[in-house]
């Protein structure tokens, strides 16, 4: 086998012009760039994203998450076919937790989502969460607008349903879709009231066959909860839902309440509430990452980290106390 010649480095001007024709393998690349934890990537990842401001903003960003076993890659699968024909392009954000011992993802979204991943309008990017909040990706929010400017109109992220994956994603994207599951005892026990709080729609799968009274079941407590919750954006009651991936039942129906959602949110001006309020919580997010960044490698924080690592573990001092004393000669530093 021939010596694969690797890929030749691209300028901003490049990759930007790659994304806006739709070059997969240069968005594909383009995000790895925006991902990279080195410092040269990050100033042309910058440079990039500002030749791309003008193209971002304009599709229909889907939050999912739902318990391990629900059926999330089924579901998404079948989804994004169905949006697919309707003459959309959408793009998977599939973000699966990285190990905290070797650094490694099964990023195995592509293999699972087979039918869609062959789909000329459809674009899959499994990405490890490199140890972030919630084991969401650090960059996803400007992966999402590499993928608007590339042309995909909506944009489907899938949490991996643990901790605090769920409020993370719903904090970048304009809907959040719960995936509930029947057969687990008490279903409602399962579902954390958290999470469907945080829900604008609630869509039960696997009804199909012999469990398909049983999810009409949950769909209808399901409903009578939500009926006595706080809906999670103001001026929508969402709505709960019956589907089967595998049998195509009701996934139209999803796409026909996230439509109206976004015409009556749009209409009483909350989408563009949500859009800004998921730029200032990205703004936070920056920002936080970007003064760690700064506190770790200041040496006068490297010698309080020596100094005071030891009064507190030998209980000369609290850990309150030095973390005060940290932050303190970080921020005299800077002046």
């Amino acid at each position: 086998m021939a010596d694969v010649a690797p890929a030749l480095p691209l300028s901003a001007d490049q990759y930007a012009e790659g994304v806006r024709s739709g070059d997969v393998t240069v968005l594909a690349r383009a995000i790895t760039l925006v991902e990279s934890t080195a410092p040269q990537h990050g100033v042309q990842a910058a440079q990039l994203m500002k030749l791309l401001l003008p193209y971002g903003d304009h599709s229909v960003r889907i939050g999912i998450t739902g318990i391990p076993g629900v059926g999330k890659s089924t579901f998404i699968e079948a989804f994004g076919v169905y949006l697919c024909e309707q003459g959309h392009r959408v793009a998977v954000l599939a973000v699966d937790p990285t190990s905290v011992v070797s650094g490694g993802s099964i990023l195995g979204d592509k293999t699972r989502m087979e039918k869609m991943s062959r789909l000329p309008a459809a674009y899959i990017r499994p990405s490890p969460s490199g140890g972030a909040l919630g084991g969401v990706t650090r960059k996803t929010r400007e992966t999402i607008t590499l993928c608007e400017a590339a042309g995909y109109d909506v944009i489907l992220v899938e949490t991996v349903g643990v901790g605090q994956s769920e409020i993370a994603v719903r904090s970048m994207t304009d809907f959040f879709l719960l995936l509930a599951l029947t057969g687990a005892g008490d279903e409602l026990q399962g579902i954390k009231k958290g999470i469907v709080e945080m829900a604008d729609a609630i869509a039960v799968t696997k009804a199909d066959g012999d469990n398909l009274v049983a999810a009409e079941r949950l769909q209808l407590e399901l409903a009578q909860v939500l009926h006595l919750l706080a809906p999670a954006t103001a001026g929508w009651r969402p709505e709960v839902l019956t589907c089967s991936a595998v049998k195509g039942n009701g996934i139209p129906e999803v796409w026909v309440v996230v439509e109206k959602f976004r015409e009556e949110m749009t209409t009483s001006g909350e989408w563009g509430a949500r859009r800004l309020a998921q730029v200032q919580e990205g703004l936070v997010e920056f920002a936080r990452e970007q003064v760690l960044a700064g506190m770790l490698e200041s040496p006068a924080v490297q010698q309080d980290l020596n100094d005071l690592g030891e009064a507190v573990a030998e209980g000369r001092m609290t850990l309150r106390e030095a973390a005060g004393k940290v932050a303190a000669d970080f921020l005299a530093a800077k002046r």
